[in-house]
């Protein structure tokens, strides 16, 4: 029997590009279910993923990824969690299926997709730092034996990959080709897209040092 999949989509003020992630979503057998969870967004995240069908739950105040990724596994049963960022460019059923498939077939207990052929910004960041790619496919008791991972921010692939790596998770990286996604730089302008590539880098930080593994 086919293990149910609910795609979890973290989105922060993402109104302009939730819709573009959404639509692909549609056609896609393999999802039981697609949680948009708005994580404190002021501008119309929640009803553009309304109005694409999602389910949508709206957090009052923006409490970071890994806050908001847990409270898309609290609202769901499925086996399976798909992670798909708000800000994807290409994405397909294929690319769903490509993460899906090795845990399908027992392979892995964690699917990392691996951009390439994409834009060349975002396959250059890529190279530099894979292990920071969201769009995963994970084994639900994975992440709820886990609940650390609310207080992990935009570290939560970076702890999750530790965590793979201390309680020996099979992990399998797929290429999903022609992917990409907007820079924070392109949506919030050059000063303000660095500084909060700047918090990003150091909430992972900070999230290696003071999120304790259970």
């Amino acid at each position: 029997m086919r293990l149910e999949v609910a795609a979890v989509i973290p989105a922060y003020n993402e109104a302009k590009n939730i819709g573009r992630v959404l639509a692909p979503l549609r056609g896609c057998s393999e999802l039981s279910q697609v949680i948009v969870v708005s994580d404190g967004s002021t501008d119309q995240t929640a009803a553009v993923a309304r109005k694409m069908g999602a389910q949508v739950i709206e957090l009052p105040k923006n409490k970071g990824k890994g806050a908001a990724v847990m409270a898309g596994v609290a609202a769901t049963t499925a086996e399976v969690i798909l992670l798909l960022d708000a800000d994807l460019i290409g994405l397909t059923a294929q690319h769903v299926k490509t993460l899906l498939e090795p845990i399908f077939t027992q392979e892995a207990m964690m699917t990392i997709g691996c951009f390439s052929g994409g834009r060349l910004a975002t396959d250059l960041s890529q190279h530099m730092a894979p292990k920071l790619n969201g769009q995963r496919a994970i084994r639900r008791e994975l992440l709820v034996a886990h609940p650390e991972l609310a207080q992990s921010g935009y570290g939560f692939e970076v702890v999750m990959n530790r965590l793979a790596q201390v309680n020996r998770y099979k992990v399998v990286w797929v290429d999903l080709p022609h992917l990409s996604q907007v820079l924070k730089e392109e949506k919030l302008g050059l000063a303000r897209g660095v500084a909060a590539r700047m918090r990003m880098y150091w909430q992972i930080l900070r999230a290696l040092v003071t999120v304790k593994l259970q």
